[in-house]
């Protein structure tokens, strides 16, 4: 039996129709707050509609919370893997709690319950984010080293922190592979994380800005890890990243797939940095914060990300972003029509 934890959210609904067309038997996490809509339109993207239905009845769902241990006991009954895909994404310095308590507290509370269950193998689906910053020629690898002293956001901490609560499983009995996806990129959820790109180019985005970063499709994602809990790889750690290209290439690719114009004005630091005062002040009244001191420096970086670890080991080949990107318009437009 596979369990996957954040089953309605990006990563984890197009992990759920695969395994599930896969004929594996599935239990999938939701909480009491949980919205299935979008899962449900998620398996009819690669199925009819009947079909979808009857792998959708495949997953046994369990009303749970990763910090809510007594209702997570039940849930692992018979179960013999564990994708951990759950996660809170926040950059707004007020969630840092929630960061720690979900991200760290949670990922902790799967370790030691795979540990009490004699778990065989658990993938966790961290980020680029945990990745440290010491850089070769290639880019960074999963050899770089996380420096404490760096000044990293509440988000990539608690996904580091969670990374080794983790490796401390792996000393306690449970195999486990961490991959570290980069920005992923797919259909389904158009008004939050990255699909907001597409909703807001439709809505004539003008502005861009030269971040060069990671980018995978979620489908590699879920091939990728598939393919690693299946195998005999075990206590390794892969960075999933397609091309390391720029948010204004991205965001160019996507307006031309969906006939719209490009966003042609670059952002400049100190038009960022005055948004970051209004959202500072906006704050105050309960507004929440998109941008801190510390991503405003992010958004004029290179970042270059070496996946050339998972390729050599699975033989696994990315699909090219404007790939990912043009298919991913396609499914925007045809929900939109």
């Amino acid at each position: 039996m596979i369990l996957v934890t954040g089953g309605t959210g990006l990563v984890g609904s197009h992990l759920l129709i695969e395994l599930a067309s896969r004929n594996k038997k599935l239990k999938a996490i939701m909480r009491s707050s949980s919205d299935l809509t979008k899962l449900r339109k998620v398996f009819g993207y690669y199925a009819e509609r009947s079909e979808a239905d009857d792998l959708f009845k495949r997953i046994e769902w369990i009303t749970a919370d990763i910090n809510d241990i007594p209702s997570l006991n039940t849930t692992f009954e018979n179960v013999s893997e564990v994708y951990h895909c759950a996660a809170l994404v926040s950059f707004d310095p007020s969630d840092e709690k929630k960061l720690r308590k979900i991200n760290i507290e949670g990922t902790a509370n799967i370790v030691n319950l795979c540990i009490a269950n004699r778990v065989k193998k658990l993938c966790y689906v961290s980020s680029v984010a945990a990745i440290g910053s010491s850089s070769r020629n290639g880019g960074l690898d999963e050899t770089a080293k996380w420096n404490p002293e760096e000044n990293h956001n509440d988000y990539a901490i608690s996904k580091y922190g969670a990374e080794i609560e983790v490796w401390r499983g792996t000393q306690e009995g449970v195999d486990s592979v961490i991959v570290n996806p980069g920005v992923i990129i797919g259909p389904g959820f158009w008004n939050s994380g990255t699909g907001k790109i597409f909703s807001k180019i439709d809505k004539g985005l003008k502005y861009h800005f030269p971040k060069v970063t990671g980018f995978v499709g979620v489908k590699d994602v879920v091939k990728s890890i598939i393919q690693l809990m299946d195998s005999d790889v075990r206590n390794e750690q892969f960075i999933l990243v397609s091309e390391n290209i720029s948010f204004e290439k991205i965001l160019r690719i996507s307006a031309e797939a969906m006939d719209k114009p490009a966003p042609k004005k670059q952002l400049t630091k100190s038009m960022v940095f005055l948004g970051w005062i209004f959202q500072k002040i906006g704050s105050l009244f309960g507004a929440k914060r998109q941008i801190t001191r510390e991503s405003i420096q992010g958004l004029f970086t290179e970042t270059q990300f070496n996946s050339s670890k998972v390729k050599s080991e699975l033989n696994f080949e990315f699909t090219p972003m404007k790939n990912v990107l043009e298919e991913t318009v396609k499914i925007y437009n045809s929900e939109k029509n």
